[in-house]
Formats: C-alpha cells, structure tokens, sequence
C-alpha cells in the first residue's frame, strides 16, 4: 500500500466505536480515507448516516476490489474472526478493535500475518487511546522489560471510582456505566475481568512474546468486591483497582494475572479514575513510565483506530520483535502471591493453603485475614471467588520462590530451630 495511495475502507459494526470512527473521518480530510460501505445487522434500526451506505450483506465489502481497508469493530469473536480471515486473504489491510477475537485467536492471526504479508493492526483493542502496543513493539526491550502493569478497563474502573468516591452502590455504578455508553452490551464482560484477559493477552505478546489463551492466565473481576473492602482500603490508606500485571521474576520466566490490587495514593495508577486506563512500564535503565488516557467511550476509541488507519498509509506492520526476535519468554504459575481475602464464614476458607496468614480479623461482621498463596493453586482453584468471599492482592504481591525459601528460613532462624 502506498503512501499516496487513497484508504477506501469497508466498516463492519456501526455501534458506539464504528459510529465515532465515522464522525472523526468526517473531520480528518487530510486522512485521504472514505468508508464506502458498512456492513450491519439490524437494518431496520435509525442511523445517523445516509442510508445508501448501509448493507447487511458482507460480501459487498469483502468481494469489492476497490475496498483496500476493512475496519472491523463488532461484538461477535466469531463472525469478526471469519471477516478478519477472508479480508487478509482477499488482500486487503485490517484495523479492529475486537479483543476477545484477537485474544483466542491470536496464533491463527500471526500466521494470517506471515501467510499474505499484509497489516492487520489494532491498537484500540488494548486501551482505546493510549498508543501501548506500538510503544511496547517499538521502544521496549523484553530483556529489560521489568514489568507492566495497569488498568485496561475503564468501565470498571468508572464503577470502582462511583463506588469509592460517590458512595454509590455497586448496581447504582454499574448502570451509570451503561448509560454512558462505557460497559459493554454484556456487563459481565467487563465487571468479571474477562474484557481485560482479553487486553492482557495481547499485551503480553507485545511485551514478552508471549502466546497464551486468556483460559491460561489468572484474572477475575470486581464482582466480589464490598463495601467493607472499601472501608479497609481507606483505612490503610490505600485505593482499590482491578490491575492487570505482568512482572519478570528471577528464573527469567514471567507472572501475569488480572486481579483486583490495593494501590497506594503515591503510585501513578491510584490518579487513574473514572473511565481513564493507565500503564505504568518498568525498564532496566529508564526505570517507570507511565500513560494515562481515556479507556472507554465513543471517540477515544475512534482515535486508536484512526490512527491505525494513518499508520497504514506508509505500511506499518507489527514485527512482533518479542516473539520473532527474541527468546520469548515463558508465562508461568509457580510464583506466590500477597492476597487479602474478605469472607463471612470461615467454613469456606481453606487455611492449609495458604503458606502462611500474618493477619486475621474475625471478630468483623466480615471477617478478612491477610496471607500468602501460591499462584497455580488460585488458577486451579475458585473457592476464593465463591460464597461472598472477595480477594485482593497486596500493593506489591509478586513473591518469587527464592524470596519464599529464604523468608522461610528467616523465620525458622527467628524461632530458634535452624
């Protein structure tokens, strides 16, 4: 595709993100770019666009030759993997937004990729306007890579902040969030954590050339989260957020999960609030950095996505460097985590799993202890997301094994048996 070359673009989906990506084309001329159809579902529902250009038929799109771009942004993981198929192998560029698609099918997309030789770009899939694949593609080395962490979703986030600052109940925030058009259609997608695996596992390709399904990687949502939670966290002066994590421990392998952490006021993604995404990289030599933006809604998507258009009039592709460059590394269990538990009966508690408890409160209306677990026992496991019982982590949670073996034996050497 050249540079000069005029963007004809056939646009799947014409919901929130596809109706805003319209709209900004309409004020972005100098984009040389003109959607010439949108394929839809419903053809009935009103549009606030001329009626000739809608079309429930998608070979209109995918069969015509003059469409050298299709932008794909639906709900459907299925039908946007079928069209993603079809376009590369028709030869045509793709922009989409679609996580839970690129996330399950992430090994077929990177041989589509080398099969035809063509872009398939989607920087709106991981934090709408924040440029975090392409920084992670471009700037960081994985062997000085020390960890990303950050907040993916922003309807969960908006629903935490309601929560925490407004008093609002966790039903009363959650349809705020709808209304404003920041959860999706299915809220479970977002309040469950599944949405943000679904970034995670992209992200983690970008980062560390890891390919792993997001049924592989720990997460849950802030579906347990209470308010006595809440109470805790103001208490120790901390914020409560759901964080996706990925750190490099000292075997060379990588911890990533997507669960909700205490943060402390001082850390850049406690001023995260509201619909805003933050990711704070940590490098060997440039130590943190961190981006903010908006992470949900209409138009910040829209920008992601138009500028992934823009990136396709001068051929960017992703190299997936991590992946193809490098020696990928290694995602895996065996590490510990620092977890706060808040439950009501402690019948539901499985204390021998826990290496060890340092605190425990039972005399609460909700009781919480706080304590060590290992990580692969959460992943097999669901008795901590079960029976109202409501963990988080800890502000720094990663433990390695070598930090688990000499704590232990500190503690021995304490009482007097080593």
């Amino acid at each position: 595709m050249e540079a000069h070359k005029q963007l004809t673009i056939g646009l799947f989906g014409f919901g929130v993100v596809g109706e805003g990506l319209y709209k900004v084309l309409q004020q972005t001329p100098s984009l040389r770019a003109t959607i010439k159809k949108v394929c839809i579902k419903n053809p009935t529902k009103q549009r606030n666009a001329p009626a000739a250009l809608f079309t429930t038929e998608k070979e209109e799109l995918l069969s015509d030759e003059s469409i050298n771009v299709i932008v794909e942004v639906i709900d459907d993981a299925n039908a946007a993997f079928e069209i993603v198929s079809i376009a590369m192998r028709n030869g045509k560029g793709v922009v989409s937004a679609s996580k839970k698609m690129i996330a399950e099918h992430l090994p077929e997309i990177l041989e589509l990729q080398q099969e035809t030789g063509l872009p398939f770009l989607y920087e709106a899939a991981a934090c709408a306007s924040i440029p975090v694949i392409r920084n992670l593609e471009e700037y960081y080395d994985n062997d000085l890579l020390h960890s990303i962490k950050a907040i993916v979703n922003g309807s969960t986030n908006f629903i935490l902040t309601k929560m925490f600052e407004d008093k609002l109940s966790f039903q009363s925030a959650l349809l705020l969030a709808q209304q404003l058009g920041f959860a999706e259609s299915n809220p479970k997608l977002d309040v469950e954590g599944y949405d943000a695996v679904n970034k995670w596992a992209i992200l983690l390709n970008h980062a560390y050339g890891i390919v792993e399904h997001p049924d592989n990687i720990l997460f849950t949502g802030i579906q347990n989260i209470q308010l006595s939670d809440a109470l805790v966290a103001r208490e120790k002066s901390l914020d409560v957020k759901l964080i996706a994590q990925a750190k490099k421990l000292s075997n060379g392998q990588v911890a990533a999960f997507v669960l909700p952490q205490f943060v402390k006021h001082d850390e850049p993604l406690s001023f995260v609030k509201n619909e805003y995404n933050g990711v704070v990289i940590e490098s060997g030599f440039a130590d943190k950095q961190f981006f903010y933006g908006k992470g949900a809604g209409s138009f910040p998507t829209a920008s992601a996505v138009l500028s992934d258009i823009s990136a396709l009039r001068y051929n960017y592709c992703y190299e997936y460097k991590k992946l193809y460059h490098h020696n990928p590394h290694e995602l895996t269990t065996d590490y510990y985590l620092k977890v706060y538990v808040s439950f009501d009966d402690w019948k539901y508690i499985p204390r021998e799993k826990f290496e060890w408890i340092e605190e425990w409160h039972a005399d609460a209306d909700r009781k919480y202890l706080v304590g060590v677990l290992h990580a692969g026992e959460l992943l097999n496991d669901s008795w901590w997301k079960e029976n109202g019982s409501s963990l988080i982590l800890s502000p720094d949670p990663v433990i390695d094994n070598i930090d688990i073996i000499n704590l232990k034996k500190r503690s021995l050497e304490l009482a007097g048996v080593v």
